[in-house]
């Protein structure tokens, strides 16, 4: 009756990458990490997932590749909250790295709101930008190698202006190594977010901050052709500007902003979850006291682990084994006549995964985002703490 041998065949196909470039693996709230590849739309193919979008003309461009296809989870996430972005060259941190050192380029964070996270199209229109960053004078030093001194990690904080419900926030690398051949090499994923304490209403954007993706960049653009090799600063970023809303504008948002917490419906964590891994959760196997039910309980514990296996992202199966391990348990007790179980009823696996990065880095948008926060109390005649 034990299904290990079976599910250790289909683990194997989560192959450790080769030729790595860099990917977006994991969403951090607030310095929480949500676990790896937990509400994050990434490349489900271990092999080539840290590769560059192949055609910028491509809906790739939108999340990546797999990007089309919506994870179960979607975070909350609140305006003004930090959101961080971690990179990896190996999904699933076999080897150290951000992303190769001589991958310079620039960084940009990106947001569409959605009012359906799972049928609602990630490619086409609606894309505004919410932070960018090039070449920094001061410190001599492209985005991407601050993104590498800062351990593969980006910060930023959600801003005020945003409007309560499901979005798409979209972290993006450009490499410019291959550019001065024809070759810039875009990198992106999506983290789905749900914003808790936004204002109730659309956001209403002016048609030129808003863009579609693909169709933000063209390959001719100067931000796409530099060469980093014979540089000619200042370095014109690609795509629009990052928005910013008009005085008026901004206060009527913030003025109109809920007090109250909007309630996520769709896409939420389970609470009674035993161990996650990415965007599938185990739950608690029947109670039985029969040995008839004993095997049907480690039939559905198998099954479970079945599908966290199918399930796993490159960011790999590991909690997938520490779930199969419980089945284990309960397979023995089963072949060992203890007919009364669960064992270990409703007990917390302890997860298993990389080590988390030992400083998550500030908001690079954090004075932009106390100027909102002060405008936003100033509307609401509330006191800033």
């Amino acid at each position: 009756m034990k299904h290990s041998s079976l599910i250790g065949i289909v683990a194997t196909t989560l192959i450790v990458m080769t030729d790595a470039h860099t990917t977006f693996t994991t969403l951090f709230v607030n310095d929480v990490s949500q676990g790896d590849g937990t509400c994050v739309r990434m490349s489900m193919d271990p092999q080539t997932c840290s590769y560059p979008i192949a055609s910028i003309s491509s809906d790739d461009m939108a999340c990546g590749a797999s990007g089309s296809q919506p994870v179960a989870f979607t975070c909350p996430a609140s305006t003004g909250g930090k959101l961080s972005f971690e990179w990896r060259e190996w999904a699933d941190a076999e080897q150290p790295g951000a992303i190769d050192i001589s991958h310079k380029g620039p960084c940009a964070v990106y947001a569409k709101q959605v009012q359906n996270m799972t049928t609602d199209s990630a490619a086409g229109p609606g894309w505004i930008k919410l932070w960018d960053e090039g070449y920094d004078d001061t410190s001599g030093k492209w985005c991407t190698e601050k993104l590498i001194d800062n351990n593969g990690l980006m910060s930023i904080d959600l801003p005020e202006f945003l409007s309560s419900g499901y979005w798409l926030i979209r972290p993006e690398l450009l490499a410019l190594h291959e550019a001065d051949k024809g070759d810039p090499q875009f990198y992106t994923g999506c983290a789905q977010v749900y914003i808790q304490n936004g204002s109730p209403a659309p956001l209403n954007v002016p048609a030129e901050y808003s863009v579609s993706i693909p169709g933000y960049v063209k390959s001719t653009d100067p931000g796409l052709t530099f060469n980093i090799y014979s540089p000619k600063f200042p370095y014109p970023m690609p795509g629009p500007k990052v928005y910013q809303p008009a005085e008026s504008a901004s206060k009527a948002v913030l003025a109109s902003a809920s007090s109250k917490v909007s309630q996520q419906s769709k896409g939420v964590i389970p609470s009674n979850y035993l161990i996650k891994n990415a965007n599938w959760v185990g739950v608690e196997v029947p109670d039985y006291s029969t040995e008839d039910g004993c095997w049907k309980s480690s039939e559905a514990c198998f099954a479970q682990a079945k599908e966290c296996y199918d399930s796993a992202p490159p960011t790999g199966s590991a909690n997938c084994h520490v779930w199969e391990n419980k089945c284990d348990g309960i397979s023995a007790a089963c072949n060992a006549g203890n007919f009364n179980g669960p064992p270990n009823k409703g007990q917390k696996l302890q997860s298993k995964g990389p080590a988390p990065p030992p400083e998550i880095p500030a908001a690079v948008n954090a004075r932009r985002s106390r100027k909102l926060r002060i405008r936003r109390a100033k509307a609401l005649d509330v006191r800033l703490l």
